[in-house]
């Protein structure tokens, strides 16, 4: 293997035509000028220079050298730039998981920001409600006593309180917020297609008022949970992020007494903690929930 330093001394005498003109643009001393290009000749077994009058001149095997290298010298300085690029994290990827409804009301803007701001970032978006820790950045649902493995950092992102969506011609649309209780003899249209978080939390709320809900509809998300509910046949209760726009029919009233809330989570892999775009996406996911609740 060539000695690229040694390759670069090469270039620099040869470039200005003497070693002590090469040595003043490296800022090295001409003895050890000298020295690299005697201990190259050494390792190519090449005579690069020979002796023309007080000075030296590049042989042909020199020159050959010389230009070859030139491309070398391209390869290294693209990168460095690209170790530069990532450092700065305009290159490179980024995986970003999350489930349902955090993704409908957050991913847009924060993907469309990200772009911008980091154009040759690859983007990696997969929606999934499994235990975090398999994508660079993962938004999930905070589960009881579920301890998440030493690879990644989390932090709470968002507390994320259940409302009850009915028709607007139901008596419980005309109240502020109603108790969890007066629903335990309304007909329910489940919304979640298994036992995850989301459901327990509900359920877990219904069962500290002292009921369990009463399903007539089984649905597996919410936007078809709320079809159900504008045909009459009963409420849901879904996370007030699970919303979305409503069509005129439907409204929707806080929960209390208790009120169910999922906590929402993020996390990010210890080994990019300290990428810019993966701090930069971080950032976009908490300014678009402050902005959130400061419009609620």
């Amino acid at each position: 293997m060539l000695d690229i330093s040694r390759l670069r001394v090469l270039r620099a005498v040869i470039a200005t035509g003497s070693i002590r003109a090469g040595s003043t643009a490296l800022g090295y001393t001409p003895s050890a000028v000298s020295q690299q290009l005697a201990a190259l000749q050494r390792e190519t077994g090449l005579q690069l220079f020979e002796r023309a009058g007080r000075g030296i001149e590049p042989t042909v095997a020199g020159r050959v050298l010389a230009t070859e290298a030139e491309a070398l010298f391209e390869a290294v300085g693209r990168v460095e730039r690209t170790v530069g690029d990532l450092r700065a994290g305009r290159v490179g990827s980024l995986s970003i998981r999350y489930f349902g409804s955090a993704g409908a009301a957050w991913l847009a803007p924060t993907v469309a920001a990200l772009r911008t701001e980091f154009p040759d970032l690859r983007l990696d978006l997969r929606m999934s409600e499994s235990t975090p820790g398999e994508a660079d950045v993962d938004i999930f649902v905070e589960e009881a006593g579920v301890e998440h493995h030493g690879q990644i950092v989390t932090r709470r992102l968002a507390e994320d309180p259940y409302v009850a969506v009915v028709r607007v011609d139901d008596p419980l649309a005309d109240l502020a917020e109603v108790p969890l209780t007066d629903l335990a003899d309304r007909h329910w249209v489940d919304n979640d297609f298994r036992a995850g978080p989301c459901r327990q939390v509900l359920l877990d709320a219904c069962s500290l008022a002292g009921f369990s809900p009463r399903f007539v509809v089984e649905t597996h998300d919410y936007r078809t949970a709320m079809s159900f509910v504008a045909t009459g046949i009963g409420l849901t209760v879904v996370p007030a992020l699970g919303v979305g726009e409503l069509p005129d029919d439907l409204t929707t009233v806080a929960v209390t007494s208790p009120t169910p809330v999922r906590h929402i989570g993020i996390a990010v892999k210890k080994s990019i903690a300290g990428h810019p775009a993966a701090q930069r996406a971080v950032e976009l996911l908490e300014g678009l929930v402050r902005a959130g609740s400061s419009h609620s």
